[in-house]
């Protein structure tokens, strides 16, 4: 393991002199989700590897106590990544970070930590977890007041406005810094849109979600659109949730398939989905922290109001959907109460 960072540290330092790369920047995640950064210039980036980059922990909501504010960002060189040029060509790249105390000791509230110990466990009992995000947002002509770009529905193929610009602009940029796209479409509610990421495991999988979210608000910002994630925008309309399709694996093989189970999921995928139902209530406040959710969790607008699990059944907050039942590796879980 330690071989395995050591060369991928020499890979990023080759990098970032060969590529003339200005500036590196580094990123981490809050516990509420939003996505913190600051920069080091080349000269820093051994010390960064080496030491950790120190920070005001006590400025970033939920990290510690002012008494603990001494916290260290210490980049994963796994993460590294050429960002898009900017600004006149300068060339910038990031990586994400895991958060230490200075004496090393990972810091317990770090998502990222938090994460990476679960699938620990996962590992343990044999199982990969893999995810595939159903990301949902709405494109507005400003961030003062949500007035829709467009008045199409599901599936529209609306003409090649802003809208259709701005999606394929999206996935071109997420696709130049190595992020997969499955696909786009227009979504149920004016101006709504969804942009699918192709499946990997789940620590990947977390941190192209926090890239996804950046790259598409800049993208709106360039075209002079305000892109939100906010759960329930517009009143009397759908809302946006995040579709999570989750599956764990034992080597090559599916273990939530059971060819001869009549919803073709096996007992780990039962044991599974029941495990959601029985800690559903504490999982939905902290996928859902915000006022504005609960307007979205209600009936009649497609999103998961019942603690219960369905194969077609859309408010139900677990989904074993039925679209490939045939094909192992499609076997999964989708949970619906994000946002």
């Amino acid at each position: 393991m330690e071989e395995q960072r050591e060369a991928q540290i020499a890979y990023v330092l080759r990098t970032v002199e060969e590529r003339d790369i200005r500036f590196i920047r580094l990123w981490f995640t809050d516990v509420l989700g939003f996505l913190k950064s600051f920069a080091i210039t080349p000269a820093e980036l051994q010390t960064a590897f080496e030491h950790g980059m120190g920070f005001d922990g006590s400025a970033i909501e939920g990290f510690a106590r002012v008494q603990e504010s001494d916290m260290v960002a210490i980049p994963d060189p796994a993460t590294f990544q050429i960002l898009p040029a900017v600004n006149g060509g300068v060339r910038e790249s990031r990586m994400f970070c895991d958060i230490a105390a200075p004496d090393g000791t990972p810091f317990p509230g770090d998502p990222r930590l938090i994460l990476r110990r679960n699938l620990e466990r996962a590992r343990a009992m044999g199982f990969t977890f893999y995810v595939h995000p159903e990301m949902e947002l709405f494109l507005f002509k400003s961030s003062t007041a949500p007035e829709p770009l467009d008045t199409g529905t599901y599936f529209d193929m609306t003409p090649l406005d802003n809208a259709q610009d701005f999606r394929r602009a999206a996935i071109q940029m997420l696709e130049s810094i190595g992020i997969s796209v499955e696909y786009s479409h227009h979504e149920v509610a004016p101006s709504q849109h969804e942009i699918d990421l192709r499946f990997a495991d789940a620590l990947t999988m977390a941190d192209n979600v926090m890239t996804y979210r950046l790259v598409v608000k800049e993208v709106a910002q360039e075209r002079g659109a305000h892109a939100t994630f906010m759960p329930k925008p517009i009143q009397g309309q759908w809302g946006s949730g995040m579709h999570t399709h989750v599956s764990l694996f034992e080597g090559d093989r599916n273990a939530f398939f059971d060819p001869k189970d009549p919803a073709h999921l096996s007992k780990v995928g039962r044991g599974f989905v029941a495990g959601l139902l029985r800690h559903a209530r504490e999982i939905t406040p902290v996928l859902n922290q915000w006022v504005n959710s609960y307007k979205r969790l209600v009936p009649g607008y497609e999103a998961p109001a019942y603690v219960a699990w369905s194969r077609h059944l859309r408010s139900a907050f677990v989904r074993v959907p039925m679209a490939k039942p045939s094909k192992a590796a499609s076997a999964r879980v989708t949970t619906t109460s994000r946002r």
